[in-house]
C-alpha cells in the first residue's frame, strides 16, 4: 500500500490539503527497499549477531549499534554515512532499523488476499468472476480462458477449464498457434494461478467497461443485476480515476515483489536461558522465503508441472497467510495451536495498532480506581485517594515544594512526593481548591458520562462519587470503575469549572428533563418523610388535627414530643398563588412535609404532596426553573441528607412479617383452575381448536393473576396503615 501526498516533491513545506492511500507499483516497493531478502534465518546462534542477506541482515536494515558496521572495521560517530567497503553496513544510527525496508523477489507473481478475498471482492468485480471462480484460477485448481483466439464459439472468454479440457483444446489446435505472440489475437491463451490474474487485469479497458456497466446499470430491469452493476461500476470508476493520475491499476493487486516490514518492528528478543521470543511475522516471512527458494531450484532443475503447481500455490497460501491468517481456513499454527498473528490482525480490531495504539493512547496524568458512594459529599465534590492525587498533581506539588524552599532540586522533591510526607498534603490541598479534575465512566455514550468535580483528599484507595450524579454516569457501587483526568491549561480548567462541573449539568440533554435525582435510599426516606397517618380505631396519632402558626412552631412541637412526625395538621406557610404572588396561607400538611419544606428554596410554591420518585422529579423541575443551578445544588445536597437520615430513623427493611399473603388467592387459583378444566373439556370435545384452548388458558391465568396482584396491593396498602416497609419501596419507587 502506498501513501502519497498530493504536493510536488520540490515544492516547499506547505499544508498537506489530501492524502491519497493506493496501491504500490513494484516499482515502488523496489524503491522504498533497502535490499533484498534471500535467506530465512534471522540471527547467529553462536554470535547472535544478524546473518547476511537474512530477515535481520545489517547491510539491508541499517546497524545493531550506533555508528558501527557489522564487521567492526568503522565505530564511532565520525563515521557517519560511509558504507563498509569489508561487510557493506552503513555507519549510522540503530534506530533506522525502524524504518528501513527489505523486499522478497517472488519466482512467481502472488495475488494479494485483501483483494480477492475479502468482501465486496475488487478483483472479482473487475473481471466480473465469482469469488469461487477467482479462487479456482489463483490456487492452480482451473485453467481460464484470458482469449479464446482460433477457438473462438467453441470456447468463451473467461470460461474455466479443467486440466483435461485444456490438454483436449491444445491438442486440437496447429502447433504454429502457441508460438504466436500474446498480442495476436488468433492466439488461444489459458493459464492458471496469478500470473493469469495479472495478464487479464493488464488486459481491462476501463473506460469501456465503464461505459458497459453504465448503460446495463440504465437498461436492466432485474433489480439485483442492477445492483451488482452498479457496484461493479463504483469499483471500475475508482481505478479509472486512479489510472488517470498514475497512482493505481489493477494489476498493482498481484505482487511480484514483497514488501520486509523493518526488524525492529518484529523483534528478536533475548529470554533468560539463551532462547528468543520471536514476532510472529518472522515466522510468517520464513515460510514465505523457504517456499520462494524452494520453488526457485525446483524450475533451476525443471521439476515436473504437477510438483511445480503444488509449490506455487504453497507459495500463494504463505503469502495469503502473511498478509491475512485469520481469513484462511487452514491458519498457520504456532506450537502451541495458537493462530500466528498476521499483518492484518496487528492493523485490525480493537487490539490492533489504529485503535490500541494511535486512537486509544495512554493519558498523562490520569489515573482509574473503584467508585465507593460519598453521602458526606456536596454536588461539585468526589473524594480522591491521597495516593492518587500525589501522583497525579506531582509536578505541581513539586513546584511549590520548591517555590516554598522546602528542597532545592527536583530530584529531592520527587524523593519527598514517593515517600509521601506529612509536609504535602497542605500544600496539595491548596493545589486542589481552584484545580478541578475530569471522572469519566466507559462507555461514554453522552456527554454527561464526562463530568468536572471539585476533588476532595480522602484516605483509601477508591474514588468517592456523590450518589445523585449517578444516574448522569449510570453508575452504581457494584465493582465500577472511573477514570480521572487532570485538565492542565488554564482554558480547560475554566471550561471545567463553567461547562463541565457536575453542578451545571443538572438537566438530561435528551428531553431537558432533571437527572440528578435521588434515588432508591434517598426516595424511600423522603417517601416516609412525607407518608400521612390517619388515626383508627383505639389508636391516634399524637397532635392530629393540630393548628400551628408557623413552620418554626411545628418544629418545635416535634422536637418536644408533642406531635407526631405523619400527623396530619394546619399551618400557616409562605408559598405562591395561581399567578406566582407571594401569599401566606393555611394548609392541610403533615409535620414530615413541613420538615421537607425547609430545604424547599424562597419562590418556590409549598410542596405538599407525598414524595414518590415520580413526584420528586417534578418538584426538583420546577425548583430548577423556578431558580438557578446553584440553589437547586444546594437544596439536592440537602434533601440527599434528608432522605439518608429519614430512610435510617425509619428503620425500613424487608421483613418476613411484612411479606403478606392475599387472602384471596387460594379462592381465585381454584377459580381460575376450574375454567381452564371447562376450556380443556370444550377442546376434547372438539369445540374449539388447539390455537384456541391455548389462547383462552393463558388469558385465565393472565387475568387470576392481575387479581392476586390487585388484591396484593390493597391488604399491604391496608397493612400497618400503609406503613408496611415492601408497600412503601414499591409505592415510593424505590428499588
Amino acid at each position: 500500500m502506498a501513501f502519497r501526498n498530493n504536493q510536488r516533491q520540490t515544492a516547499p513545506q506547505k499544508k498537506i490539503n489530501t492524502i491519497t492511500i493506493s496501491l504500490s507499483s513494484p516499482d515502488d516497493i523496489l524503491e522504498r527497499s533497502y535490499g533484498e531478502v534471500l535467506k530465512p534465518e534471522t540471527i547467529n546462534y553462536r554470535s547472535y549477531k544478524p546473518e547476511k542477506d537474512g530477515l535481520f541482515c545489517e547491510r539491508i536494515f541499517g546497524p545493531v549499534k550506533d555508528y558501527e558496521c557489522y564487521c567492526g572495521k568503522y565505530k564511532r560517530i565520525r563515521y557517519k554515512g560511509i558504507v563498509c567497503d569489508r561487510c557493506g553496513v552503513e555507519v549510522t544510527e540503530k534506530k533506522v532499523r525502524r524504518e528501513r525496508m527489505g523486499h522478497i523477489k517472488l519466482v512467481v507473481p502472488v495475488v494479494h488476499i485483501w483483494f480477492f478475498k475479502s468482501l465486496p471482492n475488487k478483483i472479482g468485480y473487475l473481471l466480473g468472476l465469482s469469488s469461487k471462480k477467482l479462487e479456482a484460477i489463483i490456487y492452480y485448481e482451473r485453467y481460464v480462458v484470458i482469449q479464446p483466439g482460433a477457438l473462438e464459439g467453441t470456447v468463451e472468454e473467461l470460461e474455466l477449464l479443467t486440466e483435461e479440457e485444456y490438454l483436449e483444446y491444445l491438442e486440437s489446435l496447429p502447433k504454429e498457434n502457441q508460438q504466436l505472440e500474446n498480442e495476436d489475437p488468433n492466439k488461444f491463451i489459458a493459464m492458471m494461478g496469478a500470473d493469469a490474474v495479472r495478464l487479464m487485469l493488464e488486459r481491462l479497458k476501463l473506460d469501456e467497461l465503464s461505459y458497459q456497466l453504465r448503460h446495463q446499470a440504465a437498461n436492466e430491469t432485474s433489480q439485483q443485476r442492477k445492483s451488482e452493476a452498479l457496484k461493479r461500476l463504483r469499483v471500475v470508476e475508482s481505478f479509472r480515476d486512479g489510472q488517470t493520475r498514475m497512482e493505481n491499476r489493477p494489476e498493482w493487486a498481484v505482487i511480484q515483489y514483497l514488501p520486509v516490514v523493518p526488524p525492529e518492528l518484529r523483534p528478536l528478543v533475548p529470554l533468560d536461558g539463551g532462547r528468543f521470543a520471536s514476532s510472529d511475522l518472522n515466522d510468517l516471512y520464513r515460510r514465505v522465503i523457504i517456499r520462494n527458494n524452494r520453488l526457485k531450484r525446483l524450475l533451476e532443475i525443471k521439476a515436473p508441472e504437477v510438483i511445480l503447481r503444488n509449490e506455487k500455490r504453497m507459495l500463494q497460501e504463505a503469502v495469503d497467510s502473511l498478509f491475512d491468517n485469520s481469513r484462511k481456513s487452514n491458519a498457520v499454527k504456532a506450537e502451541g495451536g495458537r493462530a500466528l498473528k498476521s499483518l492484518s490482525d496487528i492493523l485490525k480490531g480493537k487490539q490492533g495498532r489504529f485503535r490500541q495504539n494511535l486512537l486509544g493512547k495512554r493519558v498523562d496524568y490520569s489515573g482509574r480506581s473503584v467508585i465507593v458512594v460519598g453521602p458526606t459529599l456536596k454536588l461539585h465534590e468526589c473524594g480522591i485517594p491521597k495516593g492518587m492525587a500525589s501522583e497525579l498533581f506531582k509536578p505541581f506539588v513539586i513546584r511549590k515544594l520548591i517555590e516554598r524552599g522546602i528542597v532545592k532540586t527536583v530530584k529531592s522533591a520527587k524523593k519527598l512526593v514517593d515517600r509521601k510526607e506529612s509536609v504535602i498534603w497542605d500544600i496539595l490541598e491548596n493545589i486542589l481548591k481552584g484545580h478541578p479534575i475530569l471522572l469519566n465512566r466507559a462507555p461514554t455514550l453522552h456527554r454527561l458520562s464526562i463530568q468536572a468535580f471539585q476533588p476532595v483528599l480522602i484516605e483509601g484507595k477508591a474514588i468517592q462519587l456523590h450518589p445523585l450524579v449517578c444516574g448522569a454516569f449510570n453508575a452504581d457501587f457494584d465493582g465500577d470503575q472511573m477514570a480521572v483526568h487532570v485538565p492542565l491549561s488554564h482554558a480547560a480548567i475554566l471550561e471545567a469549572q463553567v461547562l463541565m462541573l457536575a453542578s451545571h449539568n443538572m438537566l438530561n440533554p435528551q428531553d431537558g428533563s432533571p437527572i440528578t435525582l435521588p434515588s432508591q435510599d434517598m426516595v424511600l426516606g423522603l417517601y416516609y418523610l412525607t407518608k400521612e397517618r390517619k388515626s383508627v380505631k383505639g389508636k391516634k396519632v399524637r397532635g392530629e388535627g393540630s393548628t400551628f402558626y408557623s413552620p418554626e412552631e411545628v418544629l418545635i412541637a416535634y422536637n418536644e414530643g408533642q406531635v407526631d412526625l405523619h400527623a396530619s395538621i394546619k399551618v400557616r406557610v409562605n408559598t405562591l398563588d395561581e399567578n406566582d404572588n407571594p401569599i401566606v396561607e393555611r394548609v392541610e400538611t403533615t409535620v414530615g412535609r413541613v420538615i421537607f419544606n425547609q430545604a424547599v428554596p424562597e419562590g418556590v410554591p409549598y410542596v405538599n404532596q407525598l414524595l414518590t420518585k415520580k413526584n420528586l422529579k417534578k418538584v426538583i423541575n420546577d425548583i430548577i426553573t423556578r431558580t438557578s443551578f446553584k440553589v437547586t445544588a444546594e437544596m439536592l445536597d440537602q434533601i440527599k441528607e434528608m432522605g439518608f437520615y429519614w430512610s435510617f430513623k425509619g428503620g425500613l427493611s424487608f421483613n418476613l412479617g411484612d411479606l403478606i399473603t392475599p387472602t384471596m388467592r387460594q379462592s381465585i387459583l381454584e377459580s381460575a383452575q376450574a375454567e381452564v378444566d371447562e376450556v380443556w373439556d370444550n377442546y376434547n370435545m372438539g369445540l374449539i381448536t388447539n390455537n384456541e384452548r391455548y389462547n383462552q388458558i393463558i388469558d385465565k391465568w393472565t387475568f387470576a393473576d392481575n387479581r392476586i396482584t390487585d388484591g396484593l396491593l390493597k391488604e399491604l396498602a391496608a397493612h400497618k396503615d400503609g406503613f408496611n416497609s415492601v408497600y412503601m419501596m414499591l409505592d415510593s419507587g424505590a428499588r
